[in-house]
């Protein structure tokens, strides 16, 4: 057995903890999950799975899912997760690129291909393989290490205190690395993990009533307010990140869920996640600001040549941290380039404020360029979600003959809500 995520069940705390799955059932306690991910992991040493190897487990937020997930560490493999319902496609890309011989799905092993990979020095101590998607359209895979996912799941303990009085809500995926940290992080501390294997507004909000913890981005949150109130008289922490909270949802949050702390949460695959954290006694609503880096993590704020801005200047965001990814597989080029002095280079445009706190105002792939002046899109979506009718928004910019670009927006009413181009116009 190899890697420190592979004895995460065998900790005392786990033995307590419970999986649910959308039914409501699913294993009773994390022993029986041990013994499942056991068994998976008997069966892919019995079909030969070589140390390190790459293997595709297919989610859709059931508790068998975690059990491959376990079952592939403990028997020396690298998880590589793909969704259940993803294109052919994509499958076909991630299982190339990985070169993948077994797909495990709803505890079945499937072989989809017939020689092993040649040994790949970087899967060394390698936990998972995240496929991202890119602007160049072709997924890259962020290998991510067991000892680095391990300690930042120690650090999140500390800063998040979920335990086994917990019920915790998870609508994301075990696609993305927030989906899998979060479930990691319930299970080792005892807690109960309540799979949801599909987001909709109106069953999550009766789910959130019986739950302590909800896990999600921004825009389940805006959803669920924008077909009704909030009710989860019992729901003590939110987790979300992904994208920027905004001024109006996090009044509405404080309106409604009062008694709910808000970890405002920012980061990325390749940095292990959660490197800043807006705390709820930080948090005041109107503020855009991502907080402060959390433990284990430096930044700086840069110019196009590397070098650092002064304060209340956009610059480049660039992460140093503990945690982080042990380079993109089989791309040493691009691993390399998205490095700045030891810092991961996250292609988000920020500036450090005199409060001490970041603030993301955009991508830098994203500038629109109008008549000269350059524009975020991320703060006019910003300023939109502020009107009262407005539940989503999306700025991008258009080529135009006479300014460049121009600016193009668009907008979701609220339930209920009627728009009007020009008032709203004459509001911006």
């Amino acid at each position: 057995m190899r890697g420190a995520l592979a004895r995460l069940l065998e900790q005392p705390a786990s033995a307590t903890a419970q999986v649910m799955g959308e039914d409501g059932g699913g294993f009773a306690d994390g022993a029986a999950l041990l013994a499942s991910a056991d068994k998976v992991a008997a069966q892919l040493a019995s079909a030969g799975l070589t140390a390190d190897e790459p293997v595709l487990v297919s989610v859709a937020n059931r508790p068998d899912d975690l059990a491959a997930l376990f079952g592939v560490w403990r028997a020396g493999g690298v998880v590589v997760p793909i969704h259940a319902a993803a294109a052919e496609a994509t499958r076909a890309e991630v299982r190339s690129q990985a070169g993948a011989r077994f797909l495990l799905d709803a505890g079945q092993i499937v072989r989809v291909g017939d020689a092993p990979p040649p040994p790949r020095p970087l899967l060394e101590g390698a936990a998972l393989i995240i496929f991202t998607s890119g602007s160049t359209g072709r997924p890259k895979g962020v290998v991510i290490g067991h000892d680095g996912l391990a300690a930042k799941l120690d650090v999140l303990a500390r800063l998040l205190k979920i335990g086994p009085g917990d019920e915790v809500i998870l609508p994301l995926h075990l696609i993305f690395i927030f989906g899998v940290w979060v479930s990691l992080l319930a299970i080792s501390r005892g807690a109960r993990l309540r799979l949801v294997p599909k987001f909709a507004p109106q069953p999550m909000r009766e789910t959130l009533a019986a739950g302590t913890v909800f896990a999600g981005v921004p825009s389940m949150l805006r959803a669920m307010f924008a077909d009704g109130t909030v009710a989860a008289p019992g729901l003590r922490a939110i987790l979300t990140g992904g994208e920027a909270l905004g001024p109006l949802l996090s009044a509405q949050l404080d309106l409604h869920l009062p008694q709910t702390d808000v970890f405002d949460l920012y980061g990325l695959t390749e940095t292990g996640s959660c490197d800043f954290c807006l705390l709820p006694s930080e948090r005041v609503a109107g503020t855009n600001s991502v907080g402060r880096p959390t433990e284990g993590v430096a930044f700086r704020i840069v110019d196009p040549a590397g070098e650092a801005v002064s304060p209340d200047t956009t610059g480049e965001l660039v992460i140093r941290t503990l945690f982080g990814m042990l380079g993109y597989l089989d791309n040493p080029a691009l691993t390399q380039a998205s490095f700045c002095d030891g810092h991961f280079r996250t292609g988000d445009l920020a500036r450090l404020r005199s409060d001490g706190f970041v603030e993301i105002v955009g991508r830098i792939k994203e500038i629109i360029s109008r008549g000269g002046n350059k524009i975020a899109p991320a703060e006019i979506e910003l300023m939109l979600l502020q009107h009262p009718d407005v539940a989503q928004a999306l700025c991008a910019g258009v080529p135009d003959s006479r300014l460049g670009e121009a600016l193009h927006v668009a907008v979701v009413p609220k339930a209920g809500a009627a728009v009007d181009e020009q008032k709203l116009k004459a509001w911006c």
